[in-house]
């Protein structure tokens, strides 16, 4: 596994069984294709797509209609987000298995939220098919 924190540059030149200790506020929020959703990537793994990430959600944003690929976990830290299956609030967990599909929301008040991936998301559909949120 090659694993890396993208736009934290105090971790080069560490060796490889070191701890990167992330400093998350230096991390630059980033547009993701998805308007009203900027992201901070904390660790990704470019070969196996294994991804950890800090979402924030405008309120009513969307993520166009995905797939999950393999398991996603989300914690919400504060906010809430919203699918057709129902919402998480604040200080909650959801996880979804791979295979699982839908669109999801940023609720009234927005989302801040905590997602750790094993592969991105594969969009379906409509004008961010295909793409890659990173």
């Amino acid at each position: 596994m090659v694993a890396t924190t993208p736009l934290f540059e105090r971790h080069e030149g560490l060796p490889d069984l070191a701890s990167r200790f992330v400093e998350v506020d230096e991390i630059p929020w980033k547009p993701t294709p998805c308007e009203g959703i900027e992201m901070k990537v904390l660790m990704e793994d470019e070969e196996t797509g294994m991804m950890t990430a800090m979402f924030k959600w405008a309120p009513g944003s969307k993520l166009t209609f995905h797939e999950h690929v393999e398991l996603e976990q989300t914690f919400v830290l504060e906010g809430s987000l919203v699918d057709d299956e129902g919402t998480v609030f604040a200080g909650n967990y959801v996880w979804r298995p791979a295979g699982s599909r839908h669109d999801a929301w940023g609720g009234p008040d927005g989302a801040l939220i905590l997602s750790m991936f094993l592969k991105p998301n594969r969009f379906l559909g409509g004008k961010n098919d295909g793409i890659r949120l990173k």
